[in-house]
């Protein structure tokens, strides 16, 4: 999932004001609810050494399956 509004990564989410990221959350979850999703990890990958490949932010949205603490 990814914002409309260009901000490269994590880092700079403060750019956003407190409705764009309610919004943006909001949506996270609206979507993984409409995917008949009940549990699911929600991952942001900051920075190359953080596994970011795309610079914009974005949300990884996983399910439909047991999460495991292994990565």
């Amino acid at each position: 999932m990814i914002p409309e509004r260009h901000v490269e990564t994590f880092r700079d989410v403060a750019e956003f004001n407190a409705e764009e990221s309610a919004r943006m959350l909001r949506f996270v979850a609206d979507t993984a609810r409409e995917a008949g999703l009940d549990d699911y990890r929600v991952v942001v990958n900051v920075g190359a050494d953080g596994g970011q490949t795309v610079f914009h932010l974005h949300w990884h949205v996983l399910g439909g399956r047991t999460m495991t603490e292994e990565l």
